[in-house]
């Protein structure tokens, strides 16, 4: 790859919200590059679970039925254990959306890849970005490296879909414009033959803990525990055992049934973040995903803002207007971010947690809205 290659669009960064940029961007006739460091097909740390909005934007976009295919289950209903008193509320088909899916992101992230590729944007697995290519203070490309060959080429516009740690985003020094005060540890693993149901969410809390349950492929479901990060030190030394004794604090319930399951893999732990909002755009870039924002993952929102803003973006980019993308995410997300960074914080007992959790549903509806309001997705170009 040399500078004779320009491109529309670099999008920097190959999972949800990269992918899905590049795609949409793609079937709207521009010529876009995808760079991903990692490996085509490798799993990431999630927790897999898709509110409604983002089934809904996988609906627009042609790609449920692949996920279905795939063996994801549906999810019909979600529980809240408060304590011992729990609530369980069906998830009522509307729009297109009949139920909830939590694909692996072995599952998720290809299909995405895949649509992206159908679209004709130029796919590129093992490049790491290094820096940016700039002229004036205007961004124009980036360089890099694909083992020992060097990587540069040029666009009119640089996308950093590249995730907490953003080199797009730490180039270009995005400005801070939010920060929260709360960042939960957390720690999960994937179990076979958990014996509970596998049609629902199953959501527990206790003071200082909660736990959750999230059904995705192969008769595996994503078991999560969240503590206070100041916890993690005492349980990072030894993942397993910190992993069952917090979901035994939490869940006790469900964490017999992890005991009588199966671990699939390791337990992987996450020492906690304080949530963040950073300026979105600038000269010749911008920031979809957890590059331009990130809150905490007890509200398993992540991949449904990701593939919210990929949406917002890719239109504000076609309309010639990169800043009403800015102005638009921040509007649906600093309530999300807000009320995330309240649970996240652990410093509620379970009546004021029912009222975030209240409030949290209130938060979102305008996603869902926004997004139907749309009159179509972004079309494949004649």
């Amino acid at each position: 790859m040399s500078m004779s290659e320009h491109y529309d669009t670099i999008v920097v960064g190959g999972r949800c919200a990269g992918a899905a940029t590049a795609m949409l961007l793609a079937r709207a006739g521009q010529r876009v590059l995808l760079l991903e460091a990692g490996r085509a097909g490798t799993d990431t740390l999630s927790t897999h679970a898709l509110m409604r909005g983002g089934v809904l934007q996988l609906h627009r976009w042609g790609l449920l039925d692949a996920v279905v295919a795939a063996g994801t289950p549906a999810i019909r209903h979600t529980e809240f254990h408060y304590g011992d008193d729990v609530e369980t509320v069906d998830v009522k088909p509307s729009g297109g959306v009949a139920a909830l899916r939590a694909p692996r992101r072995t599952v998720l992230d290809p299909i995405l890849l895949g649509a992206a590729r159908a679209a004709g944007v130029d796919v590129r697995h093992g490049v790491r970005v290094d820096d940016l290519l700039r002229a004036g203070p205007r961004v124009v490309g980036v360089t890099g490296r694909a083992g020992r060959r060097s990587v540069r080429a040029t666009a009119d516009l640089v996308v950093g879909a590249d995730g907490i740690r953003s080199r797009v985003a730490a180039t270009v020094g995005a400005p801070m414009r939010h920060t929260g005060t709360s960042g939960g540890a957390l720690l999960y693993a994937h179990v076979a033959a958990l014996a509970g149901p596998t049609d629902r969410y199953r959501w527990y809390y206790r003071p200082h803990a909660a736990a959750g349950a999230i059904p995705t492929n192969a008769g595996r479901s994503c078991v999560w525990v969240s503590v206070p990060a100041a916890r993690f030190g005492a349980v990072r030394g030894d993942l397993d055992a910190g992993f069952r004794g917090l979901l035994a604090e939490a869940a006790p319930g469900l964490a017999a049934e992890v005991a009588a399951g199966a671990l699939d893999g390791p337990v992987r732990g996450f020492p906690g973040l304080p949530s963040y909002l950073r300026a979105a755009t600038g000269p010749g870039w911008a920031l979809v995903g957890d590059a331009g924002w990130f809150k905490d993952p007890i509200t398993t929102h992540g991949i449904t803002d990701a593939l919210r803003d990929a949406e917002l973006l890719a239109r504000a980019v076609l309309d010639g207007d990169p800043r009403a993308y800015e102005h638009r995410r921040d509007e649906l997300s600093l309530p999300l971010l807000s009320v995330t960074d309240r649970i996240a914080g652990f410093r509620w007992d379970l009546a004021e947690l029912r009222e975030l959790l209240v409030e949290l549903s209130r938060a979102m509806r305008p996603e869902v809205e926004a997004l139907r309001a749309l009159d179509a997705p972004v079309a494949t170009a004649a």
